[in-house]
């Protein structure tokens, strides 16, 4: 076997160094001894301080295991010396009294016993019967809870449908009102046009009615109480203007005519005067 040693601490001292040695030469020892038992060399591997510490705590706990074993080989040999010594020898019982004693052994290492003591097969017997109470136990809840499992995942199951059924018919709903959705966006954008349209043609009516005069105070009734003066106004001058129609039948008079003339333009001016004096004091007079 050809041996690398490599990974060592040159400065490490000679605790250090006498340590790793030892473990070196334990785990050479144990590797030789354990394939030359199989007949086998060591195959080569670098030694370093990961390997040789894993090798070693292996080498430690195989060696134990095999001192414990030697040491049950042994008692067991030394208990197989006495029973032949008392006349128990395999060759000396009965095929039953062979079968019953397997049976036996057979059961004993079932309950992990060491002997066949009465009083060891009741103990055991005894841990049996309430390791299965335990297990049983166990068994009772572990059901209970599964069915409790199984009850939640109904529901789950039942509720998971139902949301499917819901998305499906969601779906159908929104497929189904696109068409009055995008109309309505249609009519929407057309009610704002219209809404800016609206809004520009007041802003020119108000620009129209602030040129023209119209002020805030002339309102409805102030309108109305015009309309009245006016009509009042032509019920007044209409005899007035008729008078002034049949004066065209007559025959000229330059004197008479201009002096008729005179006379009406004077009524109609007081007449145009109280028409004035009518729509100020209308227009002066604040609307309930």
């Amino acid at each position: 076997m050809g041996d690398i040693i490599t990974g060592m601490d040159p400065s490490g001292g000679e605790g250090k160094i006498s340590f790793d040695a030892a473990h070196i030469a334990d785990v050479k020892a144990w590797l030789n001894s354990t394939f030359d038992a199989a007949d086998r060399e060591v195959p080569e591997f670098e030694y370093t301080p990961r390997t040789v510490a894993h090798l070693h705590a292996i080498a430690t706990v195989s060696q134990a295991r095999t001192q414990a074993a030697t040491i049950v080989a042994g008692d067991l040999r030394q208990k197989a010396s006495e029973y032949r010594s008392q006349g128990l020898a395999h060759e000396n019982l009965s095929p039953n009294a062979v079968t019953s004693a397997q049976m036996l052994a057979s059961v004993s290492n079932l309950l992990n016993i060491k002997d066949t003591e009465m009083s060891s097969f009741l103990v055991a017997m005894g841990d049996l019967s309430l390791r299965k109470t335990d297990v049983e136990e166990k068994r009772a809840r572990a059901q209970k809870e599964s069915k409790i499992l199984l009850e939640n995942t109904r529901k789950a199951i039942a509720r998971l449908t139902y949301l499917k059924r819901t998305l499906t018919q969601l779906e159908e709903e929104i497929a189904g009102r696109e068409g009055p959705m995008a109309q309505w966006q249609t009519n929407l954008r057309i009610m704002v046009s219209k809404e800016r349209q609206y809004l520009q043609q007041l802003s020119n009516y108000k620009a129209l009615l602030s040129r023209v005069g119209y002020t805030p105070e002339i309102s409805h009734g102030v309108l109305m109480q015009m309309v009245e003066n006016r009509n009042e106004l032509e019920r007044k001058t209409k005899p007035l203007l008729d008078t002034l129609r049949s004066y065209q039948d007559l025959p000229p008079d330059k004197a008479l005519a201009a002096l008729a003339i005179e006379d009406k333009r004077r009524e109609y001016a007081a007449a145009e005067k109280y028409l004035e004096e009518a729509l100020h004091s209308a227009l002066n007079t604040p609307s309930e």
